[in-house]
């Protein structure tokens, strides 16, 4: 495994961009001033990972830059493959040198698109694993960013919870797992998850420091009807105690996903 010195393998920068360390020996291209990946995004791959750890067929919804399809590639075996897709052209563009500088061309297909589009997502699936981490406010809630990478990852431009839901649904193996990130004290995921034939396997809320109430949910769903489709709720995972330091519980989500 990579040690955090190593340093990065050699590559021509796009002009705004920054080679960052994603896991182990992954590296990861993304914007310097855009939206980057988060603890949002490595919690949502390795509830994937938890949720389907055999999955050899894996979307990623909104892939951004790639953060989370890429980390939970990293999690499956060598015969897993990835679709991603992503509306910005920018961003997609830096995933797609992003999966070149891994040698993963093999292994990932990113498809630029708006995935309320049909056309987007024709002749693919279907996914024993789909990921998303949608944007969850309103167009006009707030003021938006400049950076338009930003602004798509924060407001539902593109699209609510309930286009992913359905995007999810239309894909989803009978026995394939859906999983999702948004804020804990919206109830719109699991009524649009139902909307779309969609069921509740489990809801695990993150409390980003002790003593303060659940930021975000954590969800997977399963296809109505489909196998091992009862449910069971997670206790909280906080990702830092009162000091701000990592909990145990966070440190043992970073050595499973290859972070330490």
């Amino acid at each position: 495994m990579a040690r955090k010195d190593d340093p990065p393998p050699p590559c021509d920068l796009p002009d705004g961009a920054t080679l960052d360390r994603l896991a182990a020996d992954r590296w990861i291209l993304q914007p310097r001033c855009g939206q980057r990946w988060s603890t949002d995004d490595l919690l949502l791959a390795w509830t994937g990972l938890a949720a389907r750890p055999a999955a050899s067929r894996v979307l990623d919804l909104g892939a951004g830059t790639g953060s989370v399809g890429l980390l939970a590639l990293l999690g499956l075996g060598p015969g897993a493959r990835l679709v991603a897709v992503e509306v910005q052209a920018g961003s997609a563009a830096l995933l797609r040198r992003t999966v070149a500088l891994q040698g993963w061309e093999d292994r990932v297909e990113v498809r630029e698109g708006d995935l309320r589009d049909p056309e987007v997502l024709a002749g693919i699936g279907p996914f024993d694993l789909v990921l998303a981490n949608p944007p969850y406010l309103p167009a006009g809630a707030v003021t938006r960013s400049a950076v338009a990478a930003r602004a798509v990852a924060r407001l539902e431009l593109h699209g609510d919870v309930a286009d992913w839901c359905r995007a999810a649904a239309r894909v989803l193996a009978p026995d394939g797992a859906s999983c999702l990130v948004f804020p804990a004290g919206d109830p719109r995921p699991e009524r649009a998850a139902a909307a779309a034939g969609l069921v509740g396997l489990s809801r695990r809320p993150v409390v980003f420091r002790e003593g303060r109430p659940p930021a975000l949910a954590l969800y997977v769903f399963g296809r109505a009807g489909g196998p091992g489709t009862a449910r069971r709720d997670l206790p909280p995972i906080t990702v830092r105690d009162a000091e701000g330091r990592r909990t145990e519980a966070m440190r043992e989500v970073r050595r499973v996903m290859r972070l330490e």
